[in-house]
C-alpha cells in the first residue's frame, strides 16, 4: 500500500487474539454508541465552519467515478482531480455569467410589476365574494369580511417577495464569496486526489470481526446514495432547463427565473412541481388576456411531469433508489431545522445510512429467537389461541 507521496504506508501488526481476549457486547455497543454521539457533537461545535467541507466531500463523491476512469487511461491522480475541479469551476462561472444579467432583469421586472399584481389579487379576491355574496346570500359575506380578504390578499405578494429576498440574502451571508470560490474548490481537489487513499485507510481500521458486514452495508449505502445524488442531480438540471425553456418559449415574462427555480427544487418531491405550476399559472392569469397563454403554460408542466415520470426518472434512476418520498421529505425538513443548510446536505446521506442499518437490523430481527420463537403449547392455550 503506498501513500499520497508514492511512499509505502507502515502498518503495525496486530496483536495476538489469543492474548488480547474477546470484546464484550457492551465494549462493541459502547464504541458505536460513543463514535455516533462524537459524530453528533462533532457537527453541532462546528456546524458553522462545516458547510464548504461537506460540499467539497459531495462533489468528490460526485466526481470519483470520473477521475477513475481518467487516472486508468493513464492520467496521474493528482492531474484528473484538478482538470473535474477546474472544469467544475468553469462551467459555473460560465453559467453565472451568462444567466446573472437575465436573472437581474427579470427581478426587475417582478418588482416594477408588483403593484400592479397586488392591484389584479385585490379585484380578483373582491369579485369572488361578489360571487359568493349573490349567491350565498348577504348574511354569509358581510363588508366587513370583504373589506379583510381583499387587505390581505394584497398582502400575500408583497409578503411574499419579502419572504424570498430574506431567504436569498441570508443564504448568501453564510455561503460567502470567499467559502465558495476558495475553500470548497481546494477542499474538493485534495478530498478527489485521495478519496481512494482515505476509504484504504478507513477500511484498513474496520474491526476484524465485523469487517465483511460492514464492507456490505457500506455498498449498499453508496448503491443507494450514488444513485439517488447523481440521478437527481441530473433529473433537477434536465427539468429546469426544460421548464425554463418552455415558459420562456410560451411566452411568460418570468418564466426563466420561475422555471429554474421549479427545476432545482425538484430534488424535494413534488415541491419544484407544485411550487412552479402554482407560481406560473397565477402569473399567466396576470398577464394573458386570454386562457390561451394560461392553457399552454399548465400544458409545459404537464409535459414536464410526464417526461419526468416516464422517461427521466426511469433512466436516471430506476428501482436502484429505495428512499421514499415521504422520508426525503421529512429528512431534508429535519436537517434544514436542526442545522440549516448544513442539514440539508447531509440529510439524505443520514436517510441512506439509516435506511440501510435499519433495514439489515430487520433481517436479523426477522432470523432472530425474538421473531421466530413459538408459543408454548401452555402459553396458547392460556392466551386462548391455538397451540404451536
Amino acid at each position: 500500500m503506498t501513500g499520497v507521496d508514492g511512499g509505502p504506508v507502515v502498518l503495525l501488526p496486530p496483536e495476538d487474539p489469543r492474548r488480547l481476549g474477546r470484546a464484550t457486547r457492551a465494549q462493541r455497543m459502547a464504541l458505536g454508541i460513543g463514535l455516533a454521539l462524537l459524530a453528533c457533537v462533532f457537527f453541532f461545535l462546528f456546524r458553522s465552519v462545516m458547510l464548504p467541507f461537506v460540499a467539497a466531500a459531495g462533489i468528490a463523491y460526485f466526481m470519483h467515478p470520473v477521475a477513475v476512469r481518467l487516472h486508468r487511461i493513464g492520467i496521474p491522480r493528482w492531474l484528473a482531480a484538478l482538470i473535474l475541479v477546474v472544469a467544475l469551476l468553469a462551467v459555473m462561472l460560465t453559467f453565472a455569467l451568462l444567466l446573472y444579467p437575465i436573472i437581474l432583469a427579470q427581478v426587475g421586472l417582478l418588482l416594477q410589476r408588483m403593484p400592479a399584481y397586488v392591484v389584479e389579487v385585490q379585484a380578483w379576491a373582491n369579485g369572488t365574494l361578489s360571487h359568493l355574496q349573490e349567491h350565498l346570500g348577504p348574511d354569509f359575506v358581510d363588508n366587513k369580511l370583504r373589506e379583510i380578504v381583499s387587505a390581505h390578499a394584497g398582502a400575500m405578494i408583497p409578503y411574499a417577495v419579502g419572504a424570498l429576498a430574506q431567504v436569498i440574502g441570508g443564504g448568501f451571508a453564510i455561503v460567502n464569496a470567499l467559502t465558495v470560490l476558495v475553500i470548497t474548490p481546494i477542499v474538493a481537489f485534495y478530498l478527489l486526489r485521495d478519496w481512494s487513499f482515505i476509504v484504504r485507510r478507513i477500511d484498513a481500521l474496520l474491526p476484524l470481526r465485523y469487517a465483511g458486514v460492514i464492507r456490505a452495508q457500506a455498498l449498499e449505502v453508496d448503491r443507494i446514495l450514488s444513485a439517488w445524488l447523481r440521478g437527481q442531480l441530473l433529473c433537477c438540471l434536465m427539468l429546469a432547463v426544460f421548464y425554463a425553456v418552455g415558459l420562456t418559449v410560451v411566452g411568460l415574462d418570468l418564466g426563466l427565473i420561475v422555471g429554474m427555480t421549479a427545476g432545482l427544487l425538484s430534488f424535494i418531491p413534488y415541491v419544484g412541481t407544485i411550487t412552479g405550476a402554482v407560481t406560473s399559472l397565477g402569473l399567466a392569469l396576470a398577464q394573458f388576456p386570454t386562457w390561451h397563454g394560461v392553457i399552454m403554460v399548465g400544458g409545459v408542466f404537464l409535459l414536464g411531469q410526464i417526461l419526468e415520470g416516464y422517461v427521466i426518472y426511469p433512466r436516471l434512476l430506476g428501482n436502484r433508489v429505495e428512499l421514499h418520498d415521504v422520508l426525503v421529505i421529512f429528512a431534508l425538513l429535519a436537517g434544514g431545522a436542526a442545522f440549516g443548510f448544513l442539514g440539508v446536505l447531509l440529510a439524505v446521506p443520514v436517510t441512506a445510512v439509516l435506511g440501510v442499518l435499519a433495514r439489515f437490523w430487520i433481517r436479523r430481527y426477522l432470523r432472530s429467537p425474538l421473531y421466530l420463537d413459538r408459543l408454548s403449547p401452555d402459553d396458547a392455550a392460556s392466551k386462548g389461541g391455538p397451540s404451536a
